[in-house]
């Protein structure tokens, strides 16, 4: 059978942060992010969905072992940024960084650290973050 397959994975996290440039300063970090820029922070219940792709083994009939991803699933994604503030917690995200960890930047974060666990022959075909049910942004490495 011809075509391609797919295993997507969900995982969860609560975790605070804000948006802000440190090459910005206040005034210009709440022009450019608005209520988001806050010092105060403030947080989400995150929702991660994590697609790979690749060949189904005829033997298990699975393209990865499903404990296998959700061994690199929580240390990557659950236990990085579960109950953390994503600012001061992830280096990344932090001010000297380079990243702010607005939902895209998350969803490249996420597949480039998950991509780098997998086996030869799996890959990520999407990661998708979710603020809350109205907001998310999808990212899709290149195969």
């Amino acid at each position: 059978m011809s075509g391609r397959t797919s295993l997507t994975r969900r995982v969860a996290f609560a975790a605070a942060h804000r948006y802000r440039r440190p090459d910005l300063d206040d005034a210009q970090n709440a022009a450019t992010f608005g209520l988001c820029a806050r010092p105060s922070y403030h947080g989400h219940s995150y929702t991660c969905d994590v697609s790979v792709t690749g060949v189904v083994v005829p033997h298990t009939g699975m393209i990865i072992d499903l404990g296998l991803l959700d061994r690199i699933l929580a240390e990557e994604v659950r236990e990085r940024f579960d109950h953390r503030n994503i600012n001061l917690d992830v280096p990344a995200f932090a001010e000297d960084g380079g990243m702010v960890p607005t939902g895209e930047e998350l969803a490249r974060y996420i597949a480039g650290r998950v991509q780098a666990r997998l086996p030869d022959g799996v890959r990520v075909l999407r990661v998708v973050v979710a603020e809350d049910a109205t907001l998310w942004a999808t990212h899709e490495p290149d195969a």
